[in-house]
């Protein structure tokens, strides 16, 4: 079964277990949002006008991010005029749980999966401190200067 769901001005279709980036949400990471369906079905689809009545498609928020750099570069040529700004746009990653018919409410809870961090600061939470290393000074080589020393001489 399917649903096409509309959100943040576009619309996707979407099956239960599916990952999916959509535009922002102002939701928690792990979270259950839901999102109105405008046609839903399998072997006989179902169109709404403009949405299906008591469809919706539940989904759990996996994380917050930002999309890579796009760079807008406009030139003038001949006019010593040129321009060059770049943006990011901010997405949420959503995981389909299932597809819900006739006003039904989200059975499932979040699941919640252990995120890996990237570095140790993260792990330790945002008011911790990230243990620093300490590097070890090079090894000196005596005998190597003193051999350069005395051919200067």
């Amino acid at each position: 079964m399917f649903a096409v769901i509309k959100t943040g001005g576009k619309q996707h279709r979407v099956v239960a277990d599916q990952t999916l980036k959509v535009y922002l949400h102002e939701a928690k990471v792990g979270d259950i949002v839901t999102f109105p369906v405008t046609a839903h079905g399998g072997d006989k689809p179902i169109f709404g006008t403009p949405l299906v009545d008591g469809a919706t498609v539940a989904a759990e928020v996996l994380a917050q991010a930002h999309d890579r750099t796009v760079i807008a570069f406009k030139k003038r040529r001949r006019q010593n005029s040129k321009r060059k700004r770049g943006y990011r746009d901010q997405h949420t990653l959503v995981r389909v749980t299932e597809i819900l018919l006739n006003g039904a409410k989200p059975t499932k809870a979040a699941r919640v999966k252990p995120v890996k961090a990237k570095s140790v600061g993260e792990a330790a939470g945002e008011g911790a401190e990230a243990p620093t290393k300490t590097k070890k000074p090079a090894a000196k080589k005596p005998a190597a200067k003193a051999k350069t020393a005395a051919k200067k001489k």
